[in-house]
């Protein structure tokens, strides 16, 4: 939960600067070798002096086969500058061509938008508190990429539906601590690797063992979708032929071939699935009840009694539970 928490505070400061280690570089980049042979790499959110992405990609410019290496700096407030390296010197990760930029070094400058144009794969760590405006630049620059980001930014309306259009999808690994400026470690909770390049592992099959007809108890019926609720991923059932409500960390088991992702049960993104909308509604915590309208951003499950967990809701004498967005899927 403090990772969570850690990541949730960044966000909510703006606090950007965050830097992947090398090490967790090396774990998923292994996977991707034979993908970057011949291509010129754009790190657009880096700082070269400090950036372990420019550093691998250096020290491995000849072994990977690449084209190119382009990383620029980022200044707040000043006009700042953009390194590149065509080979040469590979050990020597201060060996390149530096050029004065005209602005800050910002993605969404116009000179930085060229420097995408032109590349061919984007591999970076974009700030967290600008998820929403990132990845869709990426994504609609058709440009291949590879970039760290919080599993949660998923349910962004700005961002699910290229999930759900298998224009995005998760990596293989997971960074669990970044370096902060000051040289200390911070440890945050579900930031995973997004990537468009296609890659083995989304094609494994889920392997499901659960059947619906053994245990139909088990996968309670939303009130206000028609799916029902799987806890887990893997608890999947394999009969069962409808759209079943799944946590945002199936897209770790994601494959497409398999599955279908229906969509999510979140509003705006999902308000088209919705079957009810409730009115007026009483969310019971500890600290005593409000009237919200929180039960219509959610699935709902309707429960019987009284519910022994806060928080809960009650409308018109019955009573709901709520969980985190539930991805909505169908076994193809």
């Amino acid at each position: 939960m403090a990772k969570n928490s850690n990541l949730a505070a960044a966000r909510k400061a703006q606090n950007n600067e965050f830097y992947t280690q090398l090490a967790d570089v090396e774990k998923e980049l292994i996977y991707y070798t034979e993908q970057f042979c011949g291509k010129v790499v754009l790190c657009n959110c880096d700082d070269p002096a400090q950036s372990n992405f420019w550093r691998y990609f250096h020290l491995n410019f000849t072994q990977m086969g690449l084209r190119g290496l382009v990383s620029t700096h980022y200044d707040a407030e000043e006009p700042t500058y953009k390194l590149e390296y065509y080979g040469g010197d590979d050990a020597n990760v201060e060996a390149g061509i530096r050029t004065e930029l005209t602005g800050n070094g910002d993605f969404r400058s116009p000179e930085c938008y060229d420097l995408l144009i032109q590349c061919n794969i984007v591999v970076t760590n974009p700030p967290f508190s600008l998820a929403r405006e990132y990845i869709p630049l990426l994504v609609n620059s058709e440009k291949q990429f590879l970039i760290t980001n919080n599993l949660n930014s998923v349910t962004y309306k700005e961002i699910f539906p290229f999930f759900r259009d298998n224009k995005m999808w998760v990596g293989y690994t997971s960074p669990k601590r970044f370096l902060c400026p000051d040289g200390t470690l911070k440890a945050f909770g579900n930031v995973l690797w997004f990537t468009n390049i296609d890659i083995e592992k989304r094609h494994e099959p889920l392997p499901l063992s659960r059947r619906f007809s053994d245990n139909p108890e088990m996968y309670p019926r939303f009130d206000n979708y028609d799916a029902i609720n799987a806890k887990k991923a893997v608890d999947i059932p394999i009969d069962y032929p409808g759209v079943m409500g799944v946590p945002i960390s199936f897209l770790t088991r994601y494959c497409p071939e398999q599955f279908e992702i229906v969509g999510i049960t979140k509003t705006p993104i999902g308000s088209h699935l919705r079957t009810k909308i409730y009115d007026p509604q009483i969310q019971h915590r500890a600290a005593g009840c409000t009237k919200v309208t929180k039960l219509n951003d959610a699935a709902a499950i309707l429960v019987p009694g009284v519910p022994e967990k806060y928080p809960f809701y009650e409308v018109d004498g019955r009573f709901y539970t709520t969980s985190y967005p539930r991805i909505l899927v169908r076994r193809k």
